[in-house]
């Protein structure tokens, strides 16, 4: 991605050139109890974060457990059915010594920085709506307060589906992010306490209120939720499918970073709480793409890939953001110059098929590429061919794509914790519109499993031609360059996401 390092993928704060995929990058502070260190283990040494993948289905056995111990670390907790265990040690070498391990089938450290140690994929901070701003709004009959700002709504005719079906209170959207306040009056109607947790630990923490953002982290994953499930209540905002229920998997440190551990333990949650969406708009730290041959990094996309399987299998469509840095992903290579970001980053060139961006790109995953007020392409948003399912808006700046009155900024109106509502944009504003979709499918086809709910999303979607020649600045300088027809390109994948569809087909 391209901007300022939001780990939150997903959220472009305009101004532009932000690389994060969504929202403010807030790192959870994860706080760790010490590994039990061996003498291998230097006395003052602080202890790094692991995954250690097992034979999925069996927790580890005895022999890894004890190798484990013998290498200095302490098991904070193992995902038995999908064969992942978390892994704290202060030993430097533990990774490199429980790889040899019989049973161990890879293990990589989670981070570079020792605990506790952003990502999301959104540009800039949000801009809050002032107390006059609201009261300019004319909403006509049957609209919610603020909802003529939202340009959003019809541009995938959200509002049109709304006048059919808001959705089902049997469906599920999980927002794993950086918490969400579920006291916001857009989304308190809707919230699904059983369905939230805290994650940042890599261990489960369902202690009331512990997937809410604190004072001072980031609005991202309360505003992603909004977008996705804001009640048509009077109030506000209305989201994409005000009808279904919205959960807070909070899975990003205080200080913003989305680490592997919490992550496998936010899909972990929603597999076995009945959730029929997910939505992922951040990148998963500290590698902004993690390449196969490094041992650390090949754990850390097996760890994940196997937690997104799961929750697929279970039911859940996975969504995520494509990142906000212009790049173009099916590029024969990609400079990435913010890897490692928990400590020290350096330019380091890489080829896309082999070192991914993950959840983005895993197998199964719905990528998100965003458009603006026009219809095309964000100046920020990601793109590829082959690697770009679907679109949907996630804004833009205004000056590059106004939006059409009454709604006054290119950006996309969501909930801000505290009660207050405000704009943000990336590809982390335009994922949750794509999982808000996914869950009016999944809303009238309640017993279609995640593969069809998938098939009919791209079926339903809006073909949209590439935008050619883009140069969305005007200066007379291609900015990118979009592949294939009408209805599969590297811009905008299999077109712009329906609502409409989703609720009549």
């Amino acid at each position: 991605m391209t901007a300022p390092h939001q780990r939150s993928r997903r959220l472009v704060a305009l101004p532009l050139g932000m690389a994060m995929a969504t929202a403010l990058a807030v790192v959870p502070n994860v706080t760790a109890s010490a590994a039990e260190t061996t003498g291998r283990a230097a006395a003052d040494a602080t202890p790094l974060s692991y995954v250690v993948n097992v034979s999925p289905g069996h927790g580890p056995s005895g022999r890894v457990k004890k190798a484990i111990a013998e290498a200095g670390g302490t098991i904070v907790t193992s995902y038995d059915r999908i064969g992942v265990v978390v892994v704290h040690s202060s030993n430097a070498g533990f990774a490199a010594e429980i790889r040899d391990v019989r049973g161990v089938q890879s293990a990589g450290a989670t981070r570079t920085a020792p605990l506790p140690a952003q990502s999301t994929t959104d540009v800039g901070t949000p801009q809050v709506l002032t107390a006059d701003q609201v009261a300019d709004v004319r909403a006509a009959d049957g609209q919610d307060p603020l909802e003529p700002l939202q340009w959003d709504l019809p541009a995938i005719k959200a509002d049109k589906a709304h006048e059919v079906s808001l959705g089902s209170r049997d469906v599920t959207v999980a927002v794993i992010d950086t918490g969400v306040d579920d006291t916001h009056p857009d989304i308190a109607p809707n919230f699904d306490r059983d369905a939230s947790v805290n994650c940042v630990t890599g261990k489960p923490d369902t202690a009331d209120g512990a997937w809410r953002p604190g004072p001072t982290e980031s609005a991202h994953g309360t505003h992603v939720a909004g977008e996705i499930a804001a009640a048509k209540n009077g109030v506000g905002i209305t989201g994409v499918a005000p009808g279904v229920k919205v959960s807070g998997i909070k899975v990003s440190t205080p200080a913003g970073y989305f680490y592997t551990e919490a992550v496998v333990c936010g899909f972990m949650w929603a597999a076995e709480h009945g959730v029929d969406v997910t939505n992922n708009s951040y990148y998963t730290d500290p590698w902004y793409f993690n390449c196969k041959d490094d041992p650390d990094q090949k754990a850390l996309v097996e760890a994940l890939t196997r937690a997104t399987r799961y929750a697929e299998k279970k039911g859940a469509v996975n969504v995520a953001a494509a990142g906000n840095e212009n790049y173009d992903l099916a590029a024969d290579e990609i400079t990435d110059p913010v890897s490692p970001n928990d400590s020290t980053p350096s330019d380091r060139v890489i080829d896309p098929s082999e070192c991914l961006d993950i959840p983005t790109q895993l197998p199964g995953v719905v990528t998100v590429a965003s458009t603006g007020a026009k219809g095309i392409k964000s100046s920020f948003s990601n793109h590829g061919l082959g690697v770009i399912d679907i679109a949907a808006p996630g804004g833009d700046s205004t000056r590059l794509q106004t939006p059409a009155p009454p709604a006054t900024s290119g950006l996309i109106l969501g909930p801000l914790p505290g009660g207050t509502w405000g704009y943000m944009a990336g590809t982390s504003m335009a994922s949750p519109h794509v999982a808000g979709v996914a869950a009016l499918i999944r809303s009238t086809h309640p017993r279609a499993p995640a593969a069809l709910v998938k098939a009919l999303l791209y079926a339903q979607a809006d073909a949209t031609p590439c935008t050619d020649p883009y140069d969305i600045d005007g200066d007379g300088k291609i900015d990118a360059v979009c592949e294939g027809p009408r209805n599969y390109n590297s811009f905008y994948g299999f077109g712009t996401a329906d609502a409409l569809d989703a609720v009549t087909r």
